[in-house]
């Protein structure tokens, strides 16, 4: 099970980790011509899409380096809870702009981050 809670928790950070810098670091505009998965950043301002970059950017961090290190390791299932809120926003502005194919993809992400946050309280709590 660890195996699995580790190999999930790194997914998470590196997808988490690559697009919270995308959004930090790209403007809002160029997002939104990427695409039809970025047409998100349409209703919300370039500092509400910074912000969540940087959301996601920490959430990655939390989920991997107190783990690592050892030191305030209840940041993990924290950071776990936060991308499941996170995420759930997300989907509320997809089916808001009637993007339901990528609902599912929000979806996952929910699942994945669940299966973090439950297994590290759960099973594999870090919390003993």
């Amino acid at each position: 099970m660890n195996i699995a809670l580790w190999i999930v928790t790194a997914l998470l950070a590196a997808a988490y980790l690559l697009g919270g810098a995308f959004k930090v670091l790209v403007p809002r505009e160029r997002i939104a011509a990427a695409g039809r998965s970025g047409r998100w950043v349409e209703d919300f301002g370039a500092g509400g899409v910074k912000a969540i970059g940087a959301v996601e950017v920490l959430a990655a961090v939390a989920l991997v380096l107190p783990a690592v290190l050892g030191i305030a390791r209840v940041l993990v299932p924290l950071a776990a809870l936060g991308l499941v809120l996170l995420m759930a926003g997300a989907a509320v502005v997809r089916i808001r702009r009637r993007e339901y194919g990528l609902v599912a993809v929000d979806a996952l992400y929910i699942v994945l981050a669940a299966f973090v946050l439950w297994g590290r309280l759960g099973p594999e709590s870090y919390l003993h």
